[in-house]
């Protein structure tokens, strides 16, 4: 450290000093329980917390974290309160008790966050190499190799051409700085159908994504469960499916804060492993504890994007800034956990990997601008400030890299990106659940499942609430059911009517001769539309739309109707198998027509019995089976390689009865999604099938093209072989 580094550092530490002074003091008029009668009191209690700190801290918090770790943090506040008591003992003219245990480390870390901030001495790396340093090499001492470690960064949802407009708005100077050495290098890559977290990391971590239409999808050969990419439960067997025991990371790997391990054994915030308490502790959180005031500075990091959060909304209400979304107050705590908990959680645990260099390879996973860009819009300026705020992260990886015991690569990808666009429900004024149920018998039960807040770990604050909510839907049900009206059941016979009638007008025309051509749908435009005519029906009988919406559990109903972005999925209960086109249009013969008719549909996948996979959009037929398009191509806009994806989707064991894609605007770059979210992916249009590889320019990957997380698993996977083979013929 150089002498104006010295004089840096030491203006630092009493600018810090004065503060946390001030800000005791300030405590003492705020907060029952805490007394100090002077400021020469305060001084010296600062001082004594200060130098406790640097030398015992980090052994106490060595020797207490299991009890740290299974607190999920509260316990470094008690430790804290505490040990300004035991300070109190022996310094008269303080007292500290009850609340003001936990609100004073609290407080200092408020104060140390806000001067840091206003200083821009954000480098929590200093303190690692100081003070760390020598627990660091009681980890590590036998870890000392020249073989490198590869450090994989995901940015969940980023896609190519936004972190292209970051870099060149300067939101992501870390990065810009590694491309502009030459050091790195960015690739576009083409993710699966799903464009989606569940998909991607399954292919990314494990070389095997098969089966996986979605992230929720039916299993109509496992009693027509539903599975969830994020479910505790769902996630570990899903890992089962898909793992061979040679993943990504199964040499010696770590996983943080991903949904599946890639085979490692030493995961941290790993979703396929949070069922199993066991695997949840692991000494990789020493780094993230051993700062005294990690966990309190990242509640008030957590706080204060949740003010930002607020802000957002009143900038975007004021601006009317379009599309834009409804956030309910949940979300406040869904968006701080996954942009800022997570984020500080992983950033710690990762510095611990490089400094111990247990690990030979790292894969963490950063959701904050996934779920940002969701709710906000891909490009608002909330989610460039996620990025920004992410890019500090890699500085202070790439700073703890340089005092690691090995080398270690990095890489930054993405596992997808996302689309922009007003939903289909903001843009047509009716779901695709609504719409499904207005074209197909109304005594049919429907389940839908458009909820998105399942993403990122905030499942775990979503189901109790989901579950309270569904509990009071069923007891309100229950009421319903015993006061039935007698128009009700005018209605239905009405409704049975309608659709006997509309039987027996499609029998007639197959027995006139009307074979299976694309002739079939493209007649109903000359006929009266079925749309129109159920509208009709509707307005005569004035049945309001939520008297038809009866919320009922999956297990009862008899379709359910299920969103991945601006993917949907339809499932008939009742059929066994896949249901065939003809058995689609025998059953429901409205059903296809006004699917491929609404202009918020871009086009449909089904299978023929006799023709195969078929997509289907409202001017024309892909032939999957044998490339051959009726009318107008229905895949035209959404990317060259549109029917691969299908095909490899249509043999799947678990893809629905009906696949549906939304409309894509090339010219606005915008889908429309059936989960309400701005932000979306899962499905085929604009950017959320294009994220991007950012890789050592060694490995030489310019003339890669990489279509599908399984190919991008092959590569990766081979770039470490080669990596580690070339350090062992050395």
């Amino acid at each position: 450290m150089d002498k104006n580094q010295n004089i840096l550092w030491m203006g630092r530490t009493l600018v810090l000093l004065i503060s946390e002074v001030a800000g005791l003091m300030l405590m003492t008029w705020l907060l029952p329980g805490l007394s100090i009668n002077s400021w020469e009191t305060a001084l010296i209690v600062v001082v004594l917390v200060g130098i406790i700190n640097a030398i015992f801290w980090p052994i106490l918090s060595y020797y207490t974290l299991p009890f740290l770790v299974f607190t999920f943090g509260v316990g470094t506040l008690l430790l804290n309160g505490l040990l300004i008591w035991f300070i109190s003992l022996f310094v008269p003219g303080i007292t500290i008790k009850d609340s003001a245990l936990f609100l004073v480390p609290l407080g200092i870390a408020l104060i140390n966050t806000l001067v840091s901030g206003a200083l821009t001495i954000g480098d929590e790396a200093s303190y690692y190499r100081s003070v760390l340093r020598r627990y660091a090499e009681r980890f590590s001492k036998n870890n000392h190799s020249d073989k490198p470690g590869v450090i994989f960064l995901e940015i969940d949802g980023l896609a190519e051409a936004v972190l292209q407009n970051a870099l060149d708005k300067g939101y992501m100077p870390t990065l810009k700085g590694w491309i502009e050495k030459g050091s790195h290098k960015i690739l576009q890559w083409e993710t699966d159908l799903s464009s989606q977290t569940g998909a991607s990391q399954a292919g990314i971590l494990h070389g095997n994504n098969h089966d996986m239409p979605a992230f929720r999808w039916v299993e109509k050969e496992n009693d027509n469960k539903l599975r969830v990419s994020t479910g505790l439960f769902d996630a570990p067997l899903l890992e089962r499916r898909v793992s061979d025991g040679k993943g990504l990371l199964a040499i010696n790997g770590a996983s943080r804060s991903n949904l599946f391990s890639g085979d490692a054994l030493n995961a941290i915030f790993t979703y396929s492993k949070l069922s199993d308490l066991s695997k949840f502790y692991t000494k990789a959180w020493y780094f993230f504890y051993s700062n005294p005031y990690n966990f309190a500075r990242t509640i008030v990091l957590l706080v204060w994007d949740i003010l930002l959060e607020i802000a957002s909304r009143f900038r975007q209400w004021r601006k009317d800034v379009r599309p834009r979304m409804n956030r309910s107050i949940l979300y406040l705590v869904v968006r701080a956990t996954a942009n800022v908990f997570l984020r500080e959680i992983t950033t710690s645990t990762i510095i611990g990997d490089i400094f111990t260099g247990r690990a030979d390879a790292v894969y963490a996973t950063y959701v904050g601008y996934d779920e940002i860009a969701h709710h906000s819009g891909t490009k608002d300026s909330d989610a460039f400030y996620a990025l920004k705020q992410l890019d500090k992260q890699f500085l202070l990886l790439d700073d703890a890299r340089k005092s690691a015991s090995r080398p270690y690569h990095f890489v930054i990808l993405s596992d997808h990106g996302q689309s922009n666009g007003a939903t289909f429900k903001q843009r047509y004024g009716i779901s695709l659940e609504g719409l499904v149920r207005e074209l197909i018998p109304k005594d049919l039960k429907i389940y839908y499942e458009f909820d998105t807040n399942e993403d990122h770990f905030s499942q775990v604050i979503t189901y109790p609430i989901a579950d309270g909510k569904r509990w009071i839907s069923e007891k309100r049900e229950n009421a319903i059911k015993g006061s039935k009206e007698f128009t009700g059941n005018i209605k239905q016979s009405i409704e049975r009517q309608e659709t006997k009638w509309m039987k027996e007008k499609r029998e007639n025309a197959v027995k006139n001769g009307k074979e299976f051509t694309g002739n079939i749908w493209q007649s109903l435009d000359k006929d009266d539309k079925i749309s129109e005519r159920l509208e009709k029906f509707n307005e005569a009988l004035k049945i309001p739309v939520k008297a038809r919406e009866k919320p009922i559990t999956h297990k009862e109903a008899d379709v359910t109707v299920l969103a991945s972005g601006n993917l949907g999925l339809i499932y008939f209960k009742k059929w066994e198998n896949r249901m065939t086109f003809e058995e689609i249009n025998a059953v429901f013969p409205e059903l296809i027509p006004g699917l491929i008719q609404h202009e918020g549909i871009g086009f449909i996948m089904v299978r023929s019995s006799k023709e195969g996979p078929l997509v289907i959009g409202s001017k024309g037929i892909y032939y999957l089976k044998n490339d051959r398009i009726e009318g107008e191509n229905p895949l035209k806009g959404f990317g060259k390689n549109a029917a691969l994806h299908l095909k490899r989707t249509d043999s799947f064991k678990y893809v629905p009865d009906i696949l549906v894609n939304s409309l894509y605007d090339a010219q606005r770059n915008e889908v429309a999604a059936f989960e309400e979210l701005i932000g979306s992916h899962g499905g085929l249009g604009g950017e959320q099938s294009k994220p991007f590889l950012l890789y050592p320019s060694s490995w030489n990957l310019e003339k890669e093209e990489i279509i599908g997380a399984e190919k991008l698993h092959s590569i990766l996977k081979s770039k470490l072989n080669e990596l580690w083979s070339t350090t062992e013929n050395l």
